[in-house]
């Protein structure tokens, strides 16, 4: 497994790192989810990001490790807890801290992110935007000082409000998620440009967009649903059409696709069993896509390149939509 340096962090991470949103059930099988993470590791994984949110990934990620020799990044994030979690209460903001380090039996993390630091409606973390200011700031400057985090970023899905917070050169790492794939690519054009000119970390997650470019939907996608827009749908077809023409996976050329940037530090995967581990491993060793894969692939995500407005976040193939947060 190759690794990259984490921007200023200095931290060399493997480009290809575990997303803990969904190690914590896997199915609810907590002995798959072990023995895939401990595959990844055996094969030089070396990164692990996880959050308060991900049902209890901490937890299990903290047994997962436990009597673990090799050296591993761990990153957590803050929210979540107590419950009512108040972003602005400097108690809540360090127990938050406090529990996700007994959760991973550790004594300090290697990143502390916020999380969702610009989604309307999920934390009111800013007592003053622009310039940034709150108890937040304050506080992970405290848990640096004493020694409990080491470096702190942000983690989000809107790629501008990340950008701003980029350009105050307070964050070490972003992470962005559902903006950077195959098709989704506003992170490369209004944020992973910002983040290098500050030196910072670039963390990619859900390169697959959950599921939709995990694997193929022609049937769905030549027929054509609702909540599918002309324009993506015809996006699709023609990134099939691309797929057969080269002989690889979707799965393989995506994750390709993110780590052919050399802007990015790493991209995250999921670890839902030893063969998936073992198969993305195997397509991120492969490398960088060639320069005229790169050029088609452009050509085919510019005709689409904002998520139209009616598009949810992420796409519900094989699943029955009925409007926003009706997925089922």
């Amino acid at each position: 497994m190759k690794t990259r340096v984490l921007g200023r962090t200095g931290l060399r991470v493997s480009e290809l790192s575990l997303g803990g949103l969904f190690v914590s059930s896997v199915g609810g099988d907590f002995e798959q989810g072990r023995k895939a993470t401990l595959r990844a590791l055996e094969l030089g994984v070396n990164y692990i990001d996880t959050a308060p949110t991900y049902a209890n990934s901490e937890e299990a990620i903290g047994r997962f490790l436990e009597g673990v020799k090799a050296p591993v990044i761990l990153s957590t994030k803050l929210g979540g807890r107590p419950k009512p979690f108040e972003p602005q209460n400097r108690d809540h903001l360090r127990k938050s801290l406090e529990e996700s380090l007994r959760l991973l039996g550790r004594d300090y993390v290697d990143m502390l992110m916020v999380h969702e630091p610009e989604r309307p409606g999920y934390y009111e973390w800013w007592t003053r935007m622009m310039p940034y200011e709150g108890p937040v700031l304050e506080v992970l400057a405290e848990l640096k000082a004493e020694g409990l985090v080491r470096f702190t970023g942000i983690g989000g899905t809107t790629v501008y409000h990340l950008a701003d917070l980029a350009r105050t050169g307070i964050f070490d790492v972003v992470l962005t998620a559902f903006n950077y794939s195959l098709l989704w690519q506003e992170a490369g054009q209004g944020l992973i440009p910002v983040a290098r000119a500050q030196n910072m970390g670039v963390i990619v997650g859900s390169p697959l967009q959950q599921g939709a470019l995990a694997r193929r939907y022609d049937e769905e996608v030549r027929r054509g649903v609702r909540w599918l827009s002309p324009q993506r749908r015809q996006q699709l077809l023609d990134l099939y059409v691309l797929l057969d023409e080269c002989g690889m996976t979707i799965a393989e050329m995506g994750l390709r696709f993110v780590l052919s940037n050399p802007d990015i530090s790493c991209t995250l995967m999921g670890a839902r069993s030893v063969a998936e581990v073992e198969q993305n491993i195997a397509a991120a060793e492969k490398g960088p896509l060639p320069a005229e894969l790169l050029k088609r692939l452009d050509q085919i995500a510019t005709r689409v390149p904002f998520r139209p407005c009616e598009e949810p976040a992420v796409l519900p193939f094989g699943r029955e939509y009925r409007g926003p947060g009706g997925v089922r």
